[in-house]
């Protein structure tokens, strides 16, 4: 997943190729949670990078976070006015 991001037009809309790799994941599975080092694993990003990203996308709305047992878990927020079009753009198999 990371090579077919790295040049697509996802990273130029985005301004980040992190971002867009983080969205991708989450997408990928729009109701499951996810911790952060989950997301750092699988984006391949490093943790510091992945808790800015995670911030600015909480802010915005687009996520949702809740701590549950020392970790700190992301999810899509599917009441946030971006979800239909994310998933529409991001649910398009990249």
């Amino acid at each position: 997943m990371k090579q077919s991001i790295e040049n697509s037009p996802l990273a130029k809309l985005f301004g980040s190729i992190s971002r867009a790799r983080i969205l991708a994941i989450l997408f990928s599975r729009p109701y499951q949670s996810l911790y952060q080092r989950e997301i750092m694993h699988e984006t391949g990003l490093s943790l510091q990078t992945v808790q800015r990203e995670l911030r600015n996308l909480v802010e915005l709305g687009i996520l949702k976070r809740h701590n549950t047992h020392q970790k700190v878990y992301y999810q899509i927020s599917s009441v946030s006015s971006f979800f239909k079009p994310l998933k529409e753009i991001f649910g398009s198999g990249l």
